[in-house]
């Protein structure tokens, strides 16, 4: 299954639409998160409806700069795997969305705690997707913050900010992707156990990723391939 991961649209489509052979391409797209234009709310619903007109299966939460009732909009669109589950072509998606209290002049900044209570439902359902230590060998999760410690997460000066918390339920679950954004300047792939990351780096930079999943003869999914790509 080949996914593109997209993050930080920030209300420019133009991009969008120079990415047909990439929409073309993909099984599935992933967003981080991010509609809006920092400061500009309006811009959040065409970039939105710009979106989900290019593939038929989109998957998203909204990122920090998204006002939180746009949480409304991707649901009724329905694409939002925020605070919620999704089961697709033997996968499961999850995420949660908005960026961790810093400045306060965005408008969906949340707790540690809040961010990492929209993974409840996979808690709750770990009994029976899970293994016996509640490891997720389908799981792919979208974080518009990035997890803590890393290629993900740099600020200029080598200066990590991203959560602990989301780093720590990764490393519970071991999902086999997490996509995620918010650091323009860290784009990036690493890994936390068995777990791939992705920051596709901001969209509207014209950078995004690829990334392809496969399943074995005995059911075991694993990450091929991740790919940083630029208009």
């Amino acid at each position: 299954m080949r996914f593109l991961l997209l993050s930080d649209m920030h209300g420019d489509t133009a991009v969008i639409e120079k990415l047909a052979d990439e929409f073309a391409k993909a099984d599935a797209v992933l967003f981080g998160g991010d509609f809006a234009k920092f400061g500009h709310a309006e811009t959040g619903l065409p970039a939105l409806e710009t979106l989900v007109k290019k593939h038929e299966t989109v998957y998203a939460v909204i990122g920090n700069c998204d006002e939180p009732d746009f949480l409304s909009e991707i649901e009724g669109a329905d694409i939002s795997v925020q605070n919620g589950m999704v089961f697709h072509d033997g996968l499961v998606f999850a995420g949660s969305g908005g960026g961790t209290k810093f400045s306060g002049d965005t408008p969906f900044e949340r707790t540690e705690e809040e961010i990492v209570a929209d993974y409840d439902i996979l808690k709750q359902s770990a009994s029976q997707c899970a293994d016996e230590n509640g490891r997720w060998n389908n799981l792919v999760l979208i974080m518009h913050n990035p997890p803590k410690d890393t290629a993900c997460d740099m600020i200029p000066g080598g200066i990590h900010v991203g959560s602990a918390a989301l780093r720590a339920v990764i490393e519970d679950m071991q999902p086999l992707l997490v996509l995620t954004g918010h650091i323009h300047e860290s784009a990036g792939i690493d890994t936390v156990g068995r777990t791939t990351v992705v920051n596709p780096g901001a969209l509207f930079e014209g950078k995004y990723a690829v990334a392809e999943a496969a399943q074995s003869a005995d059911g075991t999914w694993s990450i091929v391939k991740a790919e940083l790509c630029k208009l």
